[in-house]
């Protein structure tokens, strides 16, 4: 490039880099095209360079030093530098009309600068036996807990379904903890992999809590309810939903297997692709057939849910609620769980409103708060409330993450912990 090699000369500079303009004079916050918007601390970082070295790019190098060294591809150091904030705007005040073009540059020094040699093309996340063995424990479980609620009566069912909670809680934990699903595994991708999550287990608890009760404690509750306790029979004034939470209990097998695929697949793209604009294009597909596949296997573990226990399969709510926890886990998984938590705590406070304003409705002049409700529910039944809600979540979730995971730094290594 024709700014490095004046600056490589011998007898170049070694002050400011030299003025264009001609001017002579410091760039103003004001030129003929009117005020400038201000500087991000970035861009600051990259004015600062490129006015008090001779060499900006190498100052950026140095700054990056660890990026650089274990770069496998330009497009990997795009991706570190897109995950600290350096956009485009950025480049231009290091002489390159990109971020892809300015990587490319310092991709191609870092083997001149360092004595370093170029690091080996990471391989592709592996399907271990472990973490496959683990995304299938809350699924058995959940069917053996609720094998056991339905083969016990009185008091010994309240102690089955308690011990099958507490079994199946775990497992889920277990299985979060390791593979495509985990957070904190030395395969997984993504900008921020030790940043702390989001506060999400309460709100995902409540909401497949409410996926199991919800809906005939809302019936219950618009007819004067409830007088009693759910006893887990079928023909319970209070029945219990098992049916969905039983999918997505085995589900937890295909959200990992998907979300393996999506790593697999979108590290390969990141190897080919030659610029941010080419792996977002080429990653989008990837995403959204992803998403469809994973919805193809809860709907499939829906029927069979179904006709094993002799339930309703409940599709719209369950495959819902499987769309917003899928993309919750997914997003969180690549470091993004800001999002996430905010999401699915607003679904969980609206569920639980809806609840709260038929209680309320019940004292004297406060009767119109459960007319929404009632409506919904008469029209389309008690499912109608955590359909739309759910719904309207994955929708936006949806929409955050075509953002966020079409991004080469979502699924970039991450750096080493310093």
């Amino acid at each position: 490039m024709s700014g490095l090699g004046e600056l490589d000369r011998p007898g170049a500079p070694t002050g400011a880099a030299p003025d264009r303009t001609g001017s002579g004079k410091p760039e103003s916050a004001f030129d003929g095209t009117g005020p400038r918007k201000p500087e991000s601390g970035v861009d600051r970082a990259a004015s600062t360079s490129r006015r008090g070295a001779a060499d900006p790019v190498k100052a950026l190098m140095h700054r990056h030093r660890e990026l650089c060294e274990r770069a496998v591809d330009p497009l990997e150091i795009a991706a570190g530098l897109e995950a600290h904030g350096i956009t485009d705007r950025t480049a231009a005040r290091f002489r390159h009309r990109d971020v892809f073009s300015l990587a490319e540059e310092m991709y191609a020094r870092v083997s001149r600068d360092g004595d370093t040699p170029l690091p080996a093309l990471p391989a592709a996340p592996r399907v271990r036996a472990d973490w496959v063995l683990l995304t299938l424990l809350p699924g058995a479980l959940c069917a053996a807990a609720i094998a056991a609620v339905h083969l016990t009566l009185g008091r010994s069912r309240l102690f089955a379904a308690a011990a099958g909670a507490l079994a199946v809680a775990l497992a889920l934990r277990a299985a979060l903890r390791r593979g495509p699903l985990s957070r904190t595994d030395t395969d997984r991708p993504g900008p921020r992999p030790g940043a702390a999550s989001g506060r999400t287990t309460p709100w995902t608890v409540w909401l497949v809590a409410y996926a199991l009760l919800g809906n005939g404690l809302l019936d219950n509750a618009l007819a004067g309810g409830p007088d009693t306790l759910p006893t887990g029979a079928a023909d319970s004034t209070w029945p219990l939903t098992a049916a969905p939470v039983l999918a997505l209990a085995l589900a937890c097998a295909p959200a990992a297997w998907t979300a393996h695929l999506l790593t697999a697949r979108a590290r390969r793209k990141l190897a080919a692709s030659r610029g941010l604009e080419d792996f977002a294009a080429a990653v989008r597909p990837l995403l959204a057939g992803t998403f469809v596949l994973f919805l193809c296997a809860l709907a499939a573990l829906l029927s069979l849910s179904s006709a094993v226990l002799g339930e309703p399969a409940a599709y719209p709510q369950a495959l819902a609620l499987g769309a917003l926890l899928f993309l919750a886990r997914l997003l969180t998984t690549h470091g993004f769980t800001y999002a996430p938590a905010v999401v699915l705590t607003a679904t969980a406070t609206v569920e639980a409103a809806a609840l709260a304003t038929v209680f309320a409705s019940r004292l004297p002049g406060f009767g119109f708060l459960a007319t929404p409700v009632e409506t919904l529910v008469t029209t389309w039944g008690a499912d109608s409330v955590p359909t739309l809600t759910c719904g309207a979540a994955a929708l936006a979730l949806l929409v955050h993450a075509t953002r966020k995971l079409t991004r080469a730094s979502a699924h970039a290594p991450p750096e080493p912990a310093r």
